[in-house]
């Protein structure tokens, strides 16, 4: 981050995942507790998850016992799940959003300081997570029309209905959903760094993306690549292993795909943050670093007015 503004913007992939890596080195201290406090649990509870409810699955598909006992087990675990995920995730990336605008703009960096600031910047995420949430329940419901359409085509013996129906639903999962998940993660950047939030930041954020799409689409893709490798390696070898490893290889193996998620939810978060900057600089919009060094103040209650433009265009939400 130690580029020029306006130099950001010729960053390549590669470059961006290089200087993402490079930011812990700023203030390690602060980013080692961040991950073990936020990141860790967050990267655990999501491998663990199948743990716990592969013993339920199985007592529910057991002839024997109360299967609607077990049903209430499942629903209120998965409920509570939603809602560790759902707080972590945001938490997660409140604190490394604020703590890495904080080192770009030479602001003094702690753990301590980036836990005040979160409070409010959690609940701008959380509206903005709201309007995201409102985008994915309309996305999934032409998901799940195209899914019954497959289901049509395959009943009736349609090949011109199935391929059609192939071809959306896989477009619909590789761009749209990607699309989606990259708006997402800017929009959050952008309800962190500027003075507005919800559907403003995620309009702000379409607009970023013009230009970057397509890289963003590759990051995200990427991530989710590796998310989900890791997961299939976690469910076949520590979940349901059990019959050809042993406990002792399966609690390395576990421990050390726990590792690479957290490393790779870490780099992730800060991935997104550098990218904001680019989109910045490929906009030509400069970052006034005065301006957000007071406007990152203001979740510290150090607020002063902004004396310059961070390129914030519209101030509603």
């Amino acid at each position: 981050m130690d580029l020029p503004p306006e130099e950001l913007q010729f960053l390549s992939i590669t470059d961006i995942l290089k200087e993402s890596s490079s930011i812990p080195k700023q203030s390690p201290k602060t980013f080692y507790l961040i991950t073990l406090t936020l990141i860790f649990p967050l990267s655990f509870a999501i491998l663990a998850h199948s743990l716990f409810t592969l013993p339920l699955l199985t007592q529910i598909d057991s002839p024997f016992g109360s299967h609607s006992s077990q049903w209430t087990k499942l629903l209120i675990f998965q409920f509570f799940y939603l809602i560790f995920l759902f707080a972590f995730s945001l938490l997660s990336t409140a604190a490394v959003v604020f703590t890495v605008a904080s080192l770009y703009t030479s602001k003094p960096v702690s753990f301590s300081s980036t836990l005040s600031a979160i409070p409010s910047v959690f609940k701008r995420l959380f509206i903005t997570y709201l309007w995201v949430t409102l985008t994915m329940s309309i996305y999934n419901i032409v998901f799940v029309g195209f899914l019954i359409l497959l289901l049509i085509a395959v009943d009736t013996q349609n090949p011109i209905l199935f391929f059609f129906s192939m071809i959306v639903i896989f477009l619909l999962f590789l761009v749209v959903h990607v699309y989606i998940t990259a708006l997402w993660h800017l929009a959050s950047v952008v309800s962190v760094l500027e003075p507005v939030y919800g559907f403003t930041a995620m309009r702000k954020s379409y607009e970023l993306l013009k230009g970057r799409t397509w890289m963003a689409i590759v990051l995200v893709f990427v991530y989710l690549a590796i998310c989900g490798v890791i997961n299939g390696i976690f469910g076949s070898v520590v979940v349901h292993g059990g019959e050809d490893y042993g406990i002792l290889v399966r609690i390395m193996v576990g421990g050390l795909l726990v590792g690479v998620l957290v490393i790779v939810n870490l780099i992730g978060l800060m991935v997104q943050s550098v990218f904001y900057y680019v989109c910045k600089s490929y906009h030509h919009q400069g970052i006034d670093k005065s301006a957000l060094y007071d406007h990152l103040g203001g979740y510290l209650g150090e607020y002063v007015p902004l004396k310059s433009s961070i390129q914030m265009e519209n101030l509603e939400v």
